[in-house]
């Protein structure tokens, strides 16, 4: 008896654990769905072509992969969360830049759309 209610109380904080690390950083993983959101809309728009949005996923990953080693621990620290933002602040920086540059999708093929020639 003693026994199974010792493994439940293990198994219920093994469980537990997890779910508290997640809340410790909720402005980090709301500024990464803003910011997935914003790739997502530019791709809609044609602002982005395939591969810029595809390099831009991959920033998204790493900062993520950040967070988790952040969480590892159970524990986010002040440094921790200043490197995360600084991460997002760069990734945000990166999102802009390829939004507003010159190579566009607009029809989707896949293909960079030419820019207008000024005659």
């Amino acid at each position: 008896m003693k026994r199974t209610s010792s493994l439940l109380v293990a198994v219920l904080a093994a469980f537990a654990l997890p779910v508290l690390a997640q809340t410790n950083t909720p402005n980090v993983d709301q500024r990464q769905a803003n910011q997935q959101q914003r790739i997502d809309q530019g791709v809609k728009s044609g602002e982005l072509t395939g591969r810029e949005a595809a390099r831009l996923e991959k920033g998204q990953e790493r900062v993520q992969k950040m967070e988790d080693k952040a969480k590892a621990d159970g524990v986010v620290t002040k440094k921790e969360r200043a490197r995360l933002q600084q991460a997002e602040n760069v990734q945000s920086r990166h999102i802009a830049a390829q939004k507003h540059d010159r190579q566009q999708d607009r029809n989707h093929d896949g293909k960079k759309d030419r820019p207008a020639r000024n005659k």
